[in-house]
C-alpha cells in the first residue's frame, strides 16, 4: 500500500454561527490542507498519482475558498456552520470528484483542515 500526501493552504475568514464565545465573531485563518491518497496500483510511471497533479487539483479548489468570508458560500449560507470539521468534509468532496483525481489509481482516503498549527480535524469518508 502506498500513501501520499499533498499539501495547501489559503486565507479566509469566517464566524462559526451561535458559538458560545469569540469564535462567533468574525476571525480569519491561514488554513493549510493536507490530502492524503492511498493505493496499491501504480501508473505506467510508477506513480499513484503524480505530485503535481495532486497539488493542482487540491490549488483549484482553494483557490475558490482563498481570501472570502465563508458564510457566504453554499452550504454556509444555507445554515451549514463553516466549521473546520464542515469544511474539511466539502473540499474532501469537490477533491474526490475533481476529473484528474478520478483519472488516477490513487484513492482519497483523509482531508486535514488545521485552522491553526495545533488545531486540526481529519475527514475520511469511513
Amino acid at each position: 500500500m502506498y500513501t501520499l500526501r499533498v499539501e495547501g493552504a489559503f486565507e479566509a475568514a469566517h464566524r462559526v454561527v451561535n458559538y458560545p464565545g469569540k469564535c462567533d465573531r468574525l476571525h480569519g485563518h491561514n488554513w493549510v490542507v493536507e490530502a492524503t491518497f492511498q493505493g496499491t496500483q501504480l501508473d505506467e510511471l510508477g506513480m499513484l498519482i503524480d505530485f503535481k497533479v495532486a497539488k493542482k487539483a487540491l490549488a483549484e479548489i482553494l483557490e475558490d475558498f482563498d481570501h472570502y468570508y465563508l458564510n457566504d458560500f453554499p452550504p454556509f449560507k444555507d445554515g451549514v456552520n463553516p466549521t473546520a470539521e464542515n469544511l474539511a468534509r466539502i473540499i474532501y468532496e469537490k477533491l474526490e470528484a475533481h476529473t484528474e483525481v478520478q483519472a488516477s489509481p490513487a484513492e482519497l482516503t483523509a482531508l486535514t483542515v488545521w485552522e491553526s498549527p495545533k488545531s486540526s480535524v481529519t475527514y475520511t469518508k469511513n
